[in-house]
């Protein structure tokens, strides 16, 4: 007995959520009376205010005429190096002086570090964020370093150059 009431009462359930789903979707909806009832509408001309009654309506936003600028924009392309026209001087390094000079193509994150010839980074001169153009900086590494070969490590981005110095 438990089964079939279970099984009775499924199916009015589900009878119930349909009729009730059905009626949830046609409120709004005018229901055409008989086929022909679109086409009467046709001749008289009124199918299309009755079209555009019911139809959805989006509204767009006004269009605004094209804005002539000119500005520049300069786009990289990928065979363009970020980093160009590296510069360390003076080599050799007499008075713990360095001075490095480089030119970015675009706005970069630069690390500037001075490694032993292992390839141990000694020294980290300057890390952060740099414009576009020519940069120019002045490092004074003075009893920071012993006389010997190092390499200055410029990396922008993904990119990176080496120079060899000499301190005496």
């Amino acid at each position: 007995m438990g089964r079939r009431f279970t099984y009775l009462n499924s199916w009015f359930t589900v009878i119930a959520l349909a009729i009730a789903v059905n009626v949830a979707l046609a409120k709004g909806v005018n229901a055409q009376k008989t086929d022909t009832s679109y086409l009467r509408l046709l001749k008289t001309g009124k199918a299309k205010s009755n079209l555009i009654k019911n139809s959805l309506h989006l509204a767009l936003p006004p269009l605004k005429p094209a804005v002539i600028s000119n500005a520049k924009v300069s786009v990289p392309r990928a065979d363009e190096k970020l980093l160009t026209n590296v510069q360390v001087f003076p080599n050799p390094v007499t008075d713990q002086v360095v001075n490095v000079k480089y030119n970015l193509s675009r706005n970069a994150y630069v690390n500037v570090k001075i490694m032993d010839v292992l390839g141990n980074d000694v020294i980290t001169l300057f890390s952060q964020r740099v414009e576009t153009g020519e940069q120019s900086f002045t490092y004074n590494v003075n009893s920071r370093l012993t006389r010997g070969f190092y390499f200055v490590r410029i990396i922008a981005g993904t990119e990176s150059v080496n120079k060899r110095i000499s301190v005496l």
